[in-house]
């Protein structure tokens, strides 16, 4: 299972941003070239009151005018060529980790359902992506710059360093509040925000059961609940972020005055000159300016590091070196299972304990009892959705660990009792959208499933479209194309999980003549069923109670005695009573 404890110490995160360090670079030198070009205001105030004025000379003052006209040209030219260069740095980043994290994301659905609302890589992904491409790093990479403008205005006058470098201070120290604060406030929101995206996602989910049984109002009350919270502390982080911001700013200005009041103090000494006064003062506030564009994108900068670390966590327990498998040859023999012992993701119970039995090619296993019993389970484990906790599963002799999943999908066909479809035509639904799928294989699986009729006779055919989890289609024709899916180019091993659960009688018979086809060619069928007619065609009956195998063996054996199980007096544990032949 998916652990979140600590990271380990190589970070793919950092080595795949250290592959776009030429891109990194280039933004540096931006913002050096950036930050260089601020100081052409301050110099041109200072040579207009120092130079031009005492001369009334319009020729210099021109001639100053177009060199700062330039110089603002190539400010906005670097500013541009920034913010484009941290876009494409956050995208290329988002390029060579997306297929990664989309693997995880999908790997911990399977093993830590639980934590779907808490753990989602791709959110972590977008936010750092976000902050990347936002005004927040060039407001980090400004700062080490207030030390370059504070030795510019030592080298005017010393008092005038010292009065900003006191300010900085001030300032540095409001930016390590707003460090501790935003951090704690970034993380409630975080949790809030998921709780409340947890209620929205089961209204949407069973909004039919929620209208039908009159519900409506007491779950809109529990959205209420978490709304509200989720408001409350984004105010909370909102009324932090702007006090904090505010206070930057005002002690800002107060530095300004404080600049120029010392330096209207020097030119009273004659130790300065009136250009030096209001370009010291402009200087001093560009000097403390990255300080406040740091603060207003500190939240920003918490949750993109907050989503760093969680996202870093994750790549390097769940690391990318599949290690090189040696190419079985497709399975054709025998399903073994021996020992079989589950537990489902996010749980310590075990619902199957310690199951074997054997199926060999031509052979339908019944997988029967009450429910709860642990059926479910043990298909999940079998086609290895599940991690044995102990116990395994083998094709010819090959635990399914030694099979690449990919190649091993080919070779199996699954129908789960919760039938999903997915947005796409039908054919692609089929064909599990294989590209370039050959017509006459998604054809021949839905003859074998016998809906092959049925999709001609809908407004598009094999073309027709399901529409987001099958909506389109009605539960039995979901079902029925589902079962195609399952026996798209003839997979060894066909499991299927209460597959007539939404048939009708012709459904079921179409189900009955796909199980026998398997048979037919060579396959092994695991079937799950409640309803006793589609056990007609199985060879053999496993019993499940209580996440146990209780009985194994030829079915008229195994529906022999659960009738006699069944008999009046006699405790049946729940079971249905089953034909003897169906």
């Amino acid at each position: 299972m998916v652990s979140l404890a600590g990271p380990r110490s190589k970070s793919e995160l950092g080595s795949a941003l250290m592959k776009l360090r030429s891109g990194l670079v280039g933004i540096v030198l931006l913002s050096a070239c950036l930050n260089i070009l601020t100081l052409a205001g301050s110099i041109y105030l200072m040579m207009v009151y120092d130079r031009v004025l005492p001369a009334q000379s319009l020729p210099t003052l021109f001639a100053l005018f177009l060199m700062i006209g330039v110089a603002y040209a190539f400010y906005g030219a670097f500013d541009v060529m920034r913010a484009q260069m941290l876009a494409d740095v956050a995208a290329a980043l988002d390029r060579r980790l997306a297929a990664r994290v989309q693997t995880i994301e999908m790997r911990i659905a399977m093993e830590r359902p639980d934590t779907k609302d808490r753990v989602s890589p791709t959110r972590d992904l977008d936010q750092l992506r976000s902050f990347i491409a936002s005004s927040g790093p060039p407001a980090l990479i400004d700062l080490p710059w207030i030390i370059f403008f504070l030795l510019i205005l030592t080298l005017v006058h010393y008092w005038l360093g010292l009065v900003t470098l006191v300010g900085a201070i001030i300032l540095a120290a409001l930016t390590m509040v707003a460090e501790r604060v935003s951090k704690k406030h970034v993380a409630a929101v975080t949790d809030a925000s998921a709780r409340r995206r947890s209620v929205s996602d089961r209204q949407w989910r069973h909004a039919e059961v929620i209208h039908s049984l009159g519900m409506r109002r007491r779950i809109m009350a529990q959205w209420e609940r978490v709304h509200h919270q989720f408001l409350h502390e984004q105010s909370r982080l909102t009324d932090t972020t702007s006090m904090l911001s505010g206070l930057s700013k005002v002690l800002r200005m107060f530095l300004q005055s404080s600049v120029l009041t010392v330096g209207a103090m020097l030119v009273i000494d004659g130790k300065a000159t009136a250009g030096i006064i209001f370009a010291s003062s402009i200087l001093s506030g560009r000097a403390l300016a990255p300080v406040d564009q740091a603060i207003a994108n500190w939240r920003g900068f918490v949750a993109a590091r907050q989503g760093w670390g969680r996202l870093n966590n994750l790549l390097n327990q769940l690391p990318d070196n599949p290690q090189a498998r040696t190419e079985l040859p497709p399975p054709a023999k025998s399903v073994a299972i021996d020992k079989l012992t589950l537990v489902p993701p996010g749980s310590n119970r075990q619902t199957v304990i310690d199951v074997s039995f054997r199926a060999e090619a031509g052979q339908a296993i019944g997988i029967i009892g009450p429910s709860a019993s642990g059926k479910s389970s043990l298909v999940r484990g079998i086609i290895g959705v599940w991690k044995p906790v102990r116990g395994t599963v083998r094709l010819d002799g090959a635990t399914l660990d030694q099979w690449d999943s990919e190649v091993l999908g080919r070779y199996m066909g699954y129908l789960p009792q919760s039938v999903e479809l997915f947005t796409g035509s039908i054919a692609e639904n089929i064909a599990r959208f294989e590209p370039e799928a050959p017509a006459e294989a998604v054809m021949a699986a839905a003859i074998e499933a016998g809906v092959h009729q049925l999709i001609l006779q809908l407004p598009d055919g094999y073309e027709t479209q399901v529409g987001e989890d099958g909506t389109n289609l009605s539960a039995g024709q979901r079902q029925r194309i589902a079962l195609a899916r399952a026996l798209y180019r003839d997979p060894f091993l066909v499991v299927l999980d209460e597959p007539n659960s939404n048939l009708d009688p012709e459904g079921e018979a179409a189900l009955a003549r796909a199980i026998t086809g398997v048979k037919a060619r060579g396959g092994v069928v695991l079937l799950v069923a409640h309803r006793p007619a589609v056990l007609s065609t199985v060879d053999l009956v496993l019993l499940m109670r209580a996440g146990a195998a209780q009985a194994f063996g030829p079915r008229d054996e195994i529906l022999a005695q659960l009738n006699r199980a069944n008999q009046p007096g006699r405790d049946s544990g729940g079971l249905a009573v089953v034909p003897q032949r169906a």
